[in-house]
């Protein structure tokens, strides 16, 4: 099995464009979306979106949310107040998330090391390294002060 994953937070706004998110908050994103940047109607991408990311390989999925949180959580209080923000502008809920996403068999992804045994257990496969991760509670506590959604997207490739 070969796997690709990464992940991000993001403050996304129909309304407000990522150069304003940058303002408000004084933080440099890694990456912008641009609202309708590819189709003006109907809008694709359909919000702005601001975006701080991890995309290291060979890191189990909690590695890059503790990356994450480690940049932003000094921040998180205006995070959170300016995701508020948003949701009153945009009408509704969402504009801030932690974004986890999953690619099995992804050509550029990270094979599965079968190699050696792990504490004197033999691997077999299917038990991929990069399989299993957890949340801790200064995670939670960052989810909850930037009022952000933890949405975890799986695909297969091809």
């Amino acid at each position: 099995m070969i796997i690709s994953q990464y992940a991000y937070f993001a403050l996304s706004s129909d309304r407000v464009s990522a150069a304003e998110i940058t303002a408000r908050l004084g933080i440099e994103p890694d990456e912008i979306v641009v609202r309708g940047s590819r189709l003006a109607s109907p809008a694709r991408p359909a919000s702005h979106r601001w975006k701080i990311t991890c995309r290291e390989p060979g890191l189990m999925v909690d590695e890059p949310i503790n990356r994450i949180v480690d940049r932003l959580f000094g921040h998180a209080e205006r995070i959170g107040e300016l995701a508020a923000e948003l949701d009153n502008i945009d009408g509704g809920p969402g504009a801030s998330v932690l974004q986890v996403v999953r690619v099995f068999e992804h050509p550029d992804g990270e094979e599965e090391d079968l190699t050696g045994p792990v504490e004197g257990l033999e691997k077999v496969a299917g038990q991929h390294q990069l399989l299993g991760w957890h949340v801790d509670a200064r995670v939670l506590e960052f989810l909850r002060l930037t009022r952000a959604e933890l949405d975890v997207d799986e695909y297969a490739y091809g």
